[in-house]
């Protein structure tokens, strides 16, 4: 990257996190709860398309998760026409922005990290009112999401140079990367700020135009920010924000033809039908789709007899159970050498039997899981598992109070055998299963025995077994001697292996390239 281009841009530093310890800074989160309840419950937000605010066929409700008789605010049900009107509006956008300098849009950028620095905490609550997150989680999120518009603001610069070839003598001859057209950003709800705004980024820092549709349970988080981006500078046109039904915005998504690309987060079944889908050329069509899709895990930690077992213990409740182990990167599965089987299992047990359930807007330990569908569902896992392995701890139903909400406490399950569905299958809530592997190789196979390999983590003190580790763990994201979460943008660049996805490694170094494509220009002197 020369120093012209980057003339004027910090040294990158990540976003540091608020100190909610401190007494000053807990009364500013408690009071920016106040601020966003008087500013947006009750409200209904509209579709953005073609730069404007628009109205679509009704509207659904959005329900505070942590007591789902409080509908928080409402957005709008996007029709057929308005989807077209919006691919139109996004094709039109293109052939402007595509063209504009990479310095623009990373000004823009590194101005749209400013608002948000200033705003953080009014994000943290909406997105907590929405999803569920305590503040600890909810400030993450919102940091990395500072951390994405810096990194993304460099990143558009590093790849305007393109990439040197081997010259020949009477011709001139450059590899450049060019945009693609319109990208489909389809976002879960678990992440509904740095997922979204990092695949939207990656596509419009490469001179994309964007379809952001966030999930149903949580639009406000995109709403804001793509309002955020607008006030940064970001012409209207470039992001098309549609939300809706699954029958406008699901599969007729995927399948328009004036769609060029998909970017994706959420559930295997849905990645695999979008990938699937996305294959069959449409009429009218003329490109084969591009499809990045990250699509989940079953994330293992494994422990050697010679790891520091405390260390170990605090990282895997810490990533099992932050945000009730609602994250395609949480620990769901510990693989322990059998002699320290034991040992390590109690102190995992005595550190999550100190969470507290309660309510996110709190900052409680544990919220709730999204839906109480999906308490039902985790719920289900538990008590059909109870006959086959052991139970330590969970099982029972937290007092909540009054409070209508999926609340599930901390539970870990024992002696898990590899072939189980606790040892295979993605739960996607705080249940961990325990197994006890004969030696450290052992271990390392049984960590690989899954269909998924996002993240993994890997605690032991000598180098011949980390080296061993480092080669033969079957992940996008291996960690060694720390917990197997907490991916920051710029440096532990994200995506995983197998049916976790297509390793499009949002921010790290070669991301944009998935949003690109390659010209070579040869010039005859």
């Amino acid at each position: 990257m020369s120093s012209t281009l980057m003339e004027g841009f910090l040294p990158f530093e990540h976003e540091p996190y608020f100190n909610f310890k401190d007494a000053q800074v807990a009364d500013r989160q408690r009071a920016a709860f106040t601020q966003v309840r008087e500013q947006y419950l009750g409200r209904t937000f509209p579709l953005i398309v073609n730069g404007q605010e628009v109205q679509g066929d009704g509207t659904f409700d959005v329900r505070n998760p942590a007591d789902t008789r409080e509908v928080v605010w409402s957005f709008q049900k996007a029709t057929p026409a308005q989807l077209d009107e919006a691919v139109k509006a996004a094709q039109a956008a293109f052939e402007e922005w595509r063209f504009t300098e990479p310095f623009q849009r990373a000004t823009i950028f590194k101005r749209a990290a400013e608002l948000l620095r200033a705003r953080r905490m009014e994000f943290n609550a909406v997105m907590t009112l929405e999803n569920g997150k305590n503040w600890f989680e909810a400030d993450g999120e919102v940091a990395e999401s500072v951390d994405h518009f810096e990194v993304f603001a460099r990143e558009a610069m590093r790849w305007a140079t393109g990439k040197p070839v081997y010259p020949m003598p009477d011709e001139h001859v450059t590899t450049v990367y060019e945009p693609l057209g319109v990208v489909a950003c389809i976002s879960p709800w678990n992440f509904p700020s740095a997922i979204p705004l990092g695949m939207a980024l990656g596509a419009l820092a490469a001179g994309n135009t964007v379809l952001w549709k966030p999930a149903s349970e949580t639009p406000l988080s995109s709403y804001l920010m793509i309002e955020l981006l607008f006030e940064a500078g970001l012409p209207r046109g470039t992001v098309q924000f549609l939300t809706g039904t699954d029958d406008v915005l699901g599969d007729p998504l995927v399948d328009h033809p004036g769609v060029r690309m998909i970017a994706f987060t959420g559930s295997k079944e849905i990645g695999c039908r979008i990938y699937e889908r996305a294959a069959r050329v449409q009429p009218g069509q003329k490109w084969l789709k591009r499809v990045i899709a990250e699509m989940g895990g079953k994330d293992p930690t494994v422990v050697c007899a010679d790891g520091d077992l405390e260390a170990a213990a605090t990282g895997i409740v810490q990533a099992a159970f932050g945000y009730s182990g609602q994250k395609c990167s949480a620990c769901s599965r510990v693989i322990v050498e059998e002699s320290v089987y034991d040992d390590l299992l109690a102190r995992v047990v005595e550190k999550a039997r100190g969470l507290k359930v309660g309510l996110p807007e709190e900052n409680a330990d544990l919220g709730p899981v999204i839906t109480l569908g999906s308490a039902e569902r985790i719920t289900k896992y538990v008590q059909e598992g109870q006959g086959r392995v052991r139970l330590l701890l969970g099982g029972e139903t937290p007092d909540v109070g009054e409070r209508v909400g999926g609340y599930v406490v901390p539970t870990i399950l024992a002696d898990v055998p590899a072939d189980d569905a606790l040892f295979q299958e993605e739960i996607f809530g705080p249940v961990l299963a325990f197994t006890k592997a004969r030696d450290w190789q052992h271990a390392i196979e049984l960590a690989n025995d899954s269909e998924y390999g996002l993240t993994a983590a890997f605690y032991s003190r000598d180098p011949r077994k980390i080296d061993e580790a480092r080669k033969k763990i079957h992940v996008g994201n291996l960690y060694i001697n720390r917990k197997c979460t907490g991916a920051l943008s710029g440096t532990h660049a994200f995506g995983g292996y197998g049916m976790s996805g297509t390793n499009a490694k949002v921010g790290g170094p070669d991301y944009l390239f998935w949003f690109l494509q390659t010209k070579t220009i040869a010039q005859r002197y």
